[in-house]
């Protein structure tokens, strides 16, 4: 009965394994910069967020607090919003990366993740954008927007991301060994 779902358990084992050796480095690299302010990926993540928002006309200053590890939006007169590391999407890159792994597919499979966190890099950074424009210019939907719309817009990418790879590489892979084993 085992032998039935040892696909399924190697799977699960592998996305496990991965995603706690990846989660794990991660901590490593938060603990190394512990006390110093924001984590240096995100702080790279606030400055490309804040040349994006100025060249839409939001001119934006950023304000470093490194006691509390966070850095404020400067917006108009206002501090619309602020970075903290939990906004560098990371964990979910780590979420997906674990996924894609779990279904190794050969070395494409490090093609597809590159350009795969590109676009989630990508698409962080219009998040926190549009997050900013809207606790800039329209507050009272700032709560919907931080808590459904821009997550959904983050795990959304991922979830596109995922059908992608499965579709179009784990499954085709599978149906294309199916039609040789036929002929």
């Amino acid at each position: 009965m085992l032998k039935d779902f040892k696909p399924t358990l190697f799977i699960l084992a592998r996305f496990i394994l991965i995603y706690l050796i990846l989660l794990a480095i991660y901590q490593y690299f938060l603990n190394y910069y512990s006390g110093t302010g924001l984590d240096p990926y995100s702080k790279m993540i606030t400055e490309q967020v804040r040349y994006i928002q100025n060249y839409l006309g939001y001119q934006t200053q950023l304000y470093n607090d490194i006691k509390n590890e966070q850095v404020y939006f400067y917006v108009r007169n206002d501090y619309p919003t602020r970075m903290v590391e939990g906004c560098n999407a990371i964990s979910v890159m780590i979420l997906f990366i674990a996924f894609v792994f779990a279904f190794y597919k050969g070395l494409k499979i490090f093609t597809f993740i590159i350009i795969s966190l590109i676009l989630l890099y990508i698409l962080n950074l219009l998040r926190i954008t549009g997050l900013n424009i809207i606790m800039t210019d329209y507050k009272e939907y700032g709560k919907i927007a931080h808590d459904f719309i821009f997550p959904s817009i983050i795990y959304g990418g991922v979830v596109i991301l995922w059908l992608i790879w499965i579709k179009h590489f784990v499954l085709k892979d599978k149906v294309s060994n199916e039609l040789k084993d036929k002929i």
